[in-house]
């Protein structure tokens, strides 16, 4: 028997485990980029609501008006392509402190040309055309920036929340907008520049991290806006979810311009005209502060289904409907549920997406749904001139149902659920 004793190893020290995020509430950063653009989407929508009453009182001219509106859209559709690729290549935060800037100069110029009985339409046109582009520039630098300031988990949360805030600003910013103008019709626009002043000077504070990218052939710009193109259809996930979040932007706008136009003929008081649209943003703020809890509890798959077939049951209430403050009350539900699909398809796409493609995968997302949103009054408004209101609103239904069906299907979107993407592949 040998006298050797075995001699005991060394224990095998576990591996430190990662420290748990920072909650949101305590993330600087993220508090930084939330607040400034608070007050910046506040600014903004004071800004859009006085543009046409400014435009009417200076010219008398619905044309000139409609000129100045539609190149804000006009604008952020023809920047949001070559936003991407900028946003892909530059630094984030530069760009969006410049978008900042560019929006309170504008402003001040406009402010200034007022004031002095200077205004013309050239420049409003102008100014409109900075604000398009900057809108178009800075939302994709805020989308790619924000899975670096805060954890993949908390990923659904913060995108909830941004939509939260742009819901807030639409509500409160057109609120004041209004009586800022009849207070001083240079004051909208003297708020604007202060609310972009301000959000300047907070995202001089912010520190975004920089990661590693694979180097840009420069100067190549429409080669890099059809490799973005190219990944967005070649990456099955993020076609389909694009297709849900257009689908729900096409059908949803047709439908409100249907009830809108169907509560005029049913001699439905402009009061409670105005009610109907704001409970629709107070729906869309209570969704969007439950979208995270929704999101957790079914997840990608079935939150966007659960969205799509609510819409579909909740829509044809619409054309028994004759009283504005219930169809108000109808809107406030149906916003209710938007934002979790819309959470769900942001966080999804956000991590499926390498770094140096997000901002190509938020301006494609924006575009195809700024053209759906686009689409859906003009499809709205042939309904109307077609059919009866309540059978147009019956149709809008048709439209969804058959969405849903279709989504309930998709084996793509079924496997979302089962899937736990990289967040950086």
């Amino acid at each position: 028997m040998s006298g050797d004793r075995a001699v005991p190893s060394d224990p095998v020290e576990a591996p430190p485990s990662a420290p748990p995020p920072v909650p949101l509430a305590r993330n600087r950063g993220y508090r930084l980029l939330w607040g400034s653009q608070a007050l910046s989407e506040f600014g903004f929508h004071a800004s859009m609501i006085a543009f046409p009453l400014l435009v009417l009182a200076l010219t008398g001219s619905g044309a000139a008006s409609g000129l100045v509106m539609g190149t804000i859209a006009a604008a952020q559709m023809l920047a949001g392509l070559p936003a991407g690729v900028l946003v892909d290549r530059y630094d984030r935060k530069a760009l969006m402190l410049g978008c900042e800037a560019a929006q309170a100069v504008s402003a001040i110029s406009l402010v200034v040309a007022v004031w002095g009985d200077a205004a013309t339409v050239p420049h409003m046109v102008a100014v409109a055309a900075v604000f398009g582009a900057a809108a178009a520039l800075f939302e994709p630098a805020e989308n790619a920036a924000l899975p670096l300031l805060v954890d993949d988990a908390q990923l659904p949360a913060a995108v909830s929340m941004n939509t939260a805030r742009a819901s807030m600003g639409q509500l409160s910013g057109t609120a004041t907008g209004g009586f800022l103008f009849a207070v001083g019709r240079f004051v909208p626009f003297l708020a604007d520049a202060v609310m972009h002043t301000l959000s300047f000077v907070a995202l001089l504070f912010l520190r975004l991290p920089k990661p590693e990218r694979p180097a840009a052939a420069p100067g190549r710009l429409g080669h890099a806006m059809l490799t973005g193109l190219r990944w967005v259809w070649q990456e099955r996930r993020i076609r389909v979810t694009i297709l849900c979040a257009v689908v729900l932007n096409l059908f949803f706008s047709a439908f409100y311009l249907v009830v809108i136009v169907l509560a005029g003929t049913r001699g439905v008081p402009s009061g409670e005209v105005g009610v109907m649209a704001a409970m629709l943003g107070v729906g869309g703020v209570a969704g969007a502060l439950a979208a995270p809890v929704l999101h957790g509890r079914l997840g990608a798959y079935r939150a966007i289904v659960a969205v799509f077939w609510a819409l579909t049951v909740l829509t044809p209430i619409a054309a028994v409907v004759h009283s504005g403050y219930l169809t108000g009350v109808l809107f406030a539900l149906m916003a209710l549920f938007p934002p979790t699909a819309n959470t769900a398809i942001m966080t999804e796409q956000l991590l499926r997406t390498p770094d140096h493609l997000r901002g190509r995968l938020t301006s494609v997302l924006a575009l195809a749904c700024g053209a759906a949103g686009a689409a859906g009054p003009a499809l709205g408004g042939l309904l109307t001139q077609a059919l009866p209101g309540d059978r147009a609103i019956l149709v809008c239904s048709a439209g969804m149902a058959a969405a849903a069906v279709l989504a309930t299907a998709s084996p793509t979107l079924r496997g979302l659920s089962r899937i736990h993407p990289e967040p950086h592949p």
